[in-house]
């Protein structure tokens, strides 16, 4: 494990394994080095790339300076790219593909770009966000009401109601209530794209670097017409379909994905 401090004098933590070019891997939400799909998918990698794996602000070993801005998260980003030689390729997923996308719009060091379903609402194929859920999940953090945030959040993404219920039953339940303060951070940098309107071309076109948008093929229609909207207004973005995948990707089939794309 190593440290660097972002622009705001915020410590971040972060490891790097592997040899090859730099692959800066951005976890979603309520992830982090110790807890989500990174770890598996670096094993995977590491023998094409350097992969590095850092705990977003707030979560894992890296602290949490106030107040939040997405602002904060890209330079935190810029921080570990300057780790990573200041250039790397970079791997988002869900929010982390939201946030990565932001990144890309604003930093030169990021060459190549993959975005695993960003939760996106694009078109009326599921209902939007609704207004006051934010504002719903903020309260319940503010009040210490970590679970309930947590229940917010997963009801938000679809998940059924037998499963929310039970879920404070299973073993990870206490480590999603240890980073539940961070879901309004992802919420914030969610926000703008989360009400049913297409994806702005003029804001997407500024993510100027080759790009590849994927979805599961399990996926539910309104992520794949997430990703489809994202290949549509990256100017050199295209897009995949990963097959028999879903939002809880396997780290088997995509890292031949993210290997193929990056070494082109």
């Amino acid at each position: 494990m190593a440290t660097v401090t972002s622009c705001d004098g915020t410590t971040l933590t972060y490891d790097r394994t592997g040899s090859g070019p730099a692959l800066i891997q951005v976890d979603g939400a309520l992830c982090h080095r110790a807890f989500g799909p990174s770890g598996p998918l670096a094993e995977q990698l590491k023998t094409e790339f350097t992969v590095f794996r850092y705990d977003r602000r707030g979560r894992g070993g890296s602290e949490n300076t106030l107040p939040y801005s997405p602002d904060r998260e890209i330079e935190d980003l810029q921080a570990v790219l300057a780790e990573a030689g200041g250039s790397a390729f970079v791997y988002g997923v869900s929010s982390g593909a939201g946030l990565a996308l932001e990144a890309a719009k604003n930093l030169s060091g990021i060459t190549k770009l993959v975005v695993y379903e960003p939760p996106f609402i694009v078109d009326d194929s599921r209902a939007p966000v609704p207004e006051d859920y934010p504002e719903r999940v903020a309260t319940a953090v503010e009040s210490g009401r970590r679970g309930e945030a947590v229940k917010l959040f997963m009801k938000s993404t679809g998940a059924p109601g037998f499963f929310v219920a039970i879920m404070p039953l299973v073993a990870p339940w206490s480590k999603l209530k240890a980073v539940a303060h961070t879901i309004p951070y992802d919420l914030e940098i969610m926000a703008s794209h989360q009400h049913g309107h297409p994806l702005p071309a003029e804001e997407f076109g500024k993510v100027s670097i080759p790009t590849l948008a994927v979805v599961g093929g399990k996926s539910p229609h309104w992520m794949q017409q997430s990703v489809r909207a994202v290949a549509s207004v990256v100017p050199e973005a295209r897009f995949e379909v990963l097959p028999g995948q879903n939002h809880m990707v396997k780290p088997g089939p995509l890292a031949p994905v993210l290997t193929g794309f990056f070494k082109e």
